[in-house]
């Protein structure tokens, strides 16, 4: 027993910095430096092109309406699909993909990656990347984990399922519960510039009720002011970020 001590005292001393490692990748959720000093992680791409994102879908009763309305303004969109709503609108998925639009992985379910161990953090990605691809037929390759948290174990498992991790440059906060329209739109045009992501939903499953629909209405204007400042508007396999 006296000799077990030792090997406890070291290992509960080790505990802190094994943390510390783990969540060291934290630092990138802070949206500034993570645009100043991790451009290729935050989506810059090309000066002339914005990437256009939507998390947490697909949902039967809102996608629908996003995949129409891009359609009529002949755009295509990157789209990181959750793998627990996939499962129940597989179909959806397969027409997402079937209108050219970017399928990407969001995790399989929408829970901080802070909280999970490696096995954990794996597992999660690779069960929504294997459905992705058999849904879609193609395997997925970016991955954006939930709340923009990414971990030191999310990067291991990344690397392991061949995935990038990509975040964005400008969000519009459309999960608020106080969000409308002009604020969600004011929030984007603060920050966007030429060769950045745009971070919006096209579902309220983790969001609050019905806030879909002010991200909607949203949508015409900033698209109209991407157009006036001549930036093409893309998913983000046209936006050049990889080969930063």
């Amino acid at each position: 027993m006296t000799q077990a001590r030792p090997a406890l005292f070291a290992a509960a001393a080790a505990l802190p910095a094994l943390a510390a490692l783990h969540a060291a990748p934290v630092i990138s959720t802070f949206g500034p430096l993570r645009n100043t000093a991790m451009p290729r992680l935050a989506g810059q791409g090309r000066p002339d092109h914005v990437a256009l994102t939507f998390d947490d879908g697909p949902d039967h009763l809102s996608t629908p309406l996003f995949l129409r309305f891009l359609e009529a303004r002949g755009i295509h969109a990157t789209f990181f699909l959750l793998g627990s709503m996939l499962a129940r609108s597989p179909g959806l998925a397969k027409e997402m993909a079937a209108a050219a639009h970017e399928i990407a992985v969001h995790g399989w379910h929408h829970r901080p990656l802070l909280v999970r161990g490696p096995r954990t953090t794996y597992d999660d990605l690779a069960r929504a990347r294997d459905a992705v691809a058999d849904v879609t037929g193609r395997p997925p390759v970016l991955f954006r984990p939930p709340y923009g948290v990414m971990t030191t174990a999310a990067h291991l498992a990344c690397r392991r399922l061949g995935l990038t991790p990509v975040l964005w440059t400008c969000w519009g906060e459309d999960w608020r519960k106080r969000a409308t329209p002009r604020s969600v739109e004011d929030t984007v045009l603060r920050d966007l510039r030429g060769g950045g992501t745009i971070l919006l939903h096209d579902s309220d499953c983790t969001s609050a009720t019905g806030s879909w629909r002010t991200t909607l209405q949203a949508l015409p204007r900033i698209l109209d002011t991407c157009q006036a400042h001549g930036w093409q508007v893309g998913p983000l396999r046209e936006h050049g970020h990889r080969a930063q």
